[in-house]
């Protein structure tokens, strides 16, 4: 009995001994990773970070110069921006810096001393003015301006108009900014204020543009197709050479034309071209119409609708209020009525797609609105129903090449 008894009390202690051992080692052990973690801290604590370039950011704002934003918001001396300047010279000119843009500066992470600019020129192109040699006494700055680096993506849309092709887009999820440029590449064809119909159709090919994995914009339209009223209009971006890089229909025709369908960014046709007599009760008128009323908002754009020589850019005492008339050719004029301010001069040249006056109400106007009118040999006439002749088709030489395009984008609009 006695001998179990000293057994026992053998095991006991054993397990006491071994307890208090391993109890030992982990304190030891915890005081090693203690001491351990400690270490690295004072470690991390001790290295300072890499240092790395500082880069600052100044909008440009209304009103502001380049060298405004330079001297008075980045505090650099006149001489170095305007050092700057001389150097961005023969590719960009900063003056022409636009407001809402950033100017980006960046500071040598050892000297702070300023080593480049950055400036996105436009959705193409970035500028960059480097200084070449921070170690010389009187600094040399190289210009440079390069594509920016977009990653491409390519995407089809397609829409039905409900209400118009603005709600279509919002419908489909499509960037409003795609929807302009779908209107831009018909807009020798088809009048998007009076044209389009309830049910129409759409679908297109464009260009989705990323950077660093973010969606940008859109991008150039690849092809486009619209079912105006059961009719369907197609057109095709080609590259038929380093000269000819533009939108062609389904036949190879240039889309661009003598004239565009609307003069303005409008909202909606308020009174449309009549050839008898109409009442206005404001002014308790009866009167003709040979011509196309565009409601829009007062200060909208006017476009001059092709080419040509302002012959009258001043008031009108006919009732047109301020009025702008362009000669196109010894065939066609145009007239702009009832702008609220002028845009050019009697006697300028103007170019298709120029901005010649805003939207206004002036003269015999009960609203703003752009009246506009269409001569033809003297005579007044219908622009929307102006048959315009084609433009210049694609060379029998790169037809084929066309052709393969077309087929290539029309089997992606299909699916």
């Amino acid at each position: 009995m006695f001998k179990k008894f000293l057994i026992f009390l053998i095991i006991i202690g054993g397990a006491y001994m071994s307890y208090h051992f391993y109890s030992a080692k982990k304190i030891q052990a915890r005081a090693l990773n203690e001491e351990q973690k400690n270490h690295l801290m004072a470690e991390a604590t001790s290295t300072p970070p890499e240092k790395t370039d500082r880069i600052a950011k100044f909008e440009i704002g209304e009103g502001t110069t380049f060298a405004q934003v330079m001297t008075d918001k980045a505090s650099t001396t006149y001489g170095v921006a305007m050092e700057i300047y001389n150097a961005a010279l023969p590719v960009y000119d900063l003056t022409k810096v636009k407001q809402g843009k950033i100017i980006e500066l960046v500071y040598d992470k050892d000297s702070d001393e300023l080593k480049e600019l950055r400036y996105k020129v436009d959705s193409e192109d970035e500028l960059f003015v480097r200084q070449t040699s921070l170690a010389s006494s009187s600094a040399i700055w190289k210009e440079e301006k390069k594509p920016i680096p977009y990653e491409i993506r390519e995407r089809v849309a397609k829409g039905t108009v409900k209400t118009s092709m603005y709600q279509a887009a919002i419908d489909d999820n499509i960037d409003i900014k795609a929807i302009i440029e779908l209107a831009n590449v018909f807009q020798w064809t088809i009048d998007f204020a009076m044209d389009p119909r309830v049910g129409d159709t759409f679908e297109f090919v464009y260009e989705e543009r990323y950077l660093d994995g973010e969606y940008v914009m859109p991008g150039r339209i690849f092809a486009g197709k619209y079912v105006n009223a059961g009719t369907e209009v197609a057109m095709y971006y080609f590259e038929e050479s380093e000269s000819n890089k533009a939108y062609f229909d389904e036949k190879g025709n240039a889309a661009q034309k003598m004239f565009l369908k609307a003069p303005v960014e409008f909202r909606y046709i308020s009174s449309g071209f009549t050839t008898g007599k109409r009442y206005v009760e404001a002014f308790n008128v009866s009167t003709g119409h040979r011509a196309i009323d565009y409601a829009a908002s007062a200060g909208t754009p006017i476009r001059a609708v092709g080419d040509g020589v302002v012959t009258h850019a001043s008031w009108s005492t006919a009732g047109y209020g301020n009025l702008t008339s362009i000669r196109h050719n010894g065939t066609y004029s145009t007239n702009y009525g009832h702008q609220s301010r002028f845009a050019v001069k009697a006697g300028e040249r103007v170019k298709q797609g120029q901005i010649i006056g805003y939207v206004g109400s002036t003269g015999f106007s009960t609203g703003p609105h752009l009246h506009y009118e269409m001569v033809k040999n003297g005579t007044k006439i219908n622009p929307l129903l102006e048959v315009q002749p084609p433009g210049e088709p694609i060379k029998a030489e790169n037809k084929q090449r066309f052709l393969d395009l077309q087929k290539l984008y029309n089997d992606k609009m299909a699916k």
